[in-house]
């Protein structure tokens, strides 16, 4: 068959695969679907109703009672887990984050709790890391210089998972980004009998502005900065670094976060991981799109969907985003 000249119409037209909806949903390549999102969720010790958080629209600090009913509601429309951050009263945190491995902390009594009320019908998950215990607000134990200390902070880590597997977690997300977490997490919890509790490696973790509003929703009590344990966003490459040190370590599934800043890094992690990839749409990213849809600039359910759509182009196979409840009830 002789092509056309330039001067006659065009001989090949992507538009034809574009024209209708069903011709678009045919050959779309990249889907988002309930079972790829997990809820972060926020319960808060003193509280006798949900509390707004004015950074983040729409999402609460909850109660213990309205965690079980919103994890309930959630786990109904469709979502592939919940991630649990626990939120102590001011007078309980302290230099090392002591509730965060107590039994009566809050977020074990909320993991214990919503595991009683969903057994294995979702994948709860569990926020390991001290920075909302500690008084100081960091994801470690400060030494006397001022300086997160690696190794002291690793044996809080052990003790604080064996806790979270203890009160019911299935899958342990260790984000403080301390050298030979995993490792140290793995050892402790199959010495204490947790040999199928998973490890959900926070890979890549940068020191992002845009955790301003998570702060916020959970009482932070930092000052300064996480930049001597957190990866500096100017580079890439560490990022292979640490997924390397993670898989030998043991990790079962591994993250970027934030998600949508660094989708270059989680396409670089999606093709080299041999375990499963997640992404964290976080605070600000979550703000951002909800701030701008509240003035009207742009279509709230248009950007959210396209948002999740680019993670999971860039390929994550788990999103987390406060969105996903609500994005279910749309899918389903």
């Amino acid at each position: 068959m002789t092509p056309p000249d330039s001067s006659s119409a065009p001989w090949v037209r992507p538009r034809r695969l574009r024209s209708t909806s069903a011709i678009r949903r045919l050959v779309a390549q990249t889907d988002v679907e309930p079972r790829h999102l997990v809820l972060p969720m926020f319960v808060a010790d003193g509280l006798t109703e949900p509390k707004p958080i004015d950074s983040m629209p729409g999402v609460v600090q909850h109660t213990m009672d309205s965690l079980r009913q919103a994890a309930q509601a959630a786990v109904a429309a469709g979502v592939g887990g919940l991630m649990l951050f626990g939120v102590p009263r001011a007078e309980d945190k302290d230099d090392i984050g002591s509730g965060a491995d107590s039994a009566d902390g809050v977020l074990n009594r909320a993991l214990a709790a919503v595991r009683a009320d969903l057994g294995d019908d979702t994948v709860l998950m569990a926020d390991t890391c001290l920075d909302e215990f500690t008084d100081h607000g960091h994801c470690g134990v400060v030494d006397d210089q001022g300086r997160v200390d690696n190794d002291a902070t690793l044996s809080r880590y052990a003790a604080m998972a064996v806790a979270q597997a203890r009160a019911g977690a299935h899958v342990l997300g260790p984000s403080g980004m301390m050298d030979g977490q995993i490792a140290a997490i793995r050892a402790a919890l199959d010495s204490a009998g947790y040999p199928d509790t998973a490890l959900l490696a926070y890979t890549a973790k940068y020191a992002s502005a845009f955790y301003g509003p998570f702060r916020d929703a959970v009482d932070s009590s930092l000052e300064g900065d996480r930049r001597t344990y957190q990866q500096d966003p100017a580079n890439r490459a560490e990022a292979m670094r640490e997924l390397e040190l993670d898989l030998a370590e043991g990790a079962d599934l591994v993250m970027v976060k934030p998600a949508m800043g660094y989708l270059d890094v989680l396409t670089d992690v999606a093709a080299n991981s041999t375990v499963p990839v997640a992404a964290y749409q976080v605070s600000g990213e979550y703000s951002m799109i909800s701030a701008a849809a509240q003035r009207g600039w742009i279509d709230r359910r248009g950007a959210i969907l396209e948002s999740l759509t680019s993670i999971r182009r860039a390929g994550a196979s788990i999103v987390l985003t406060y969105w996903a409840a609500e994005v279910a009830e749309w899918l389903r």
